[in-house]
């Protein structure tokens, strides 16, 4: 059973405000958070966690997503 991704149309409050940042940011919402928007609290935690693994440390952002892209590729999910 897959997990439904939510469309900026299904959100509401804060979620919604996330979705905006990331429309506007990205022009995109990531898959993985909009299926995390089921549940707006690890939403925010996973958001948090992810900003701060792709903002700091000594390796560059861009590395990073390649490297992210890839491992999903490899595993077969949809980034």
């Amino acid at each position: 059973m897959r997990i439904k991704r939510l469309e900026p149309t299904d959100v509401g409050g804060e979620t919604k405000h996330i979705y905006d940042q990331y429309l506007k940011e990205r022009g995109n919402v990531p898959n993985m958070f909009r299926t995390m928007a089921h549940r707006p609290e690890y939403l925010r935690t996973m958001i948090a966690h992810f900003r701060t693994v792709m903002n700091t440390g000594t390796v560059a952002t861009k590395l990073k997503e390649l490297v992210t892209v890839r491992v999903s590729q490899i595993n077969g999910c949809e980034y």
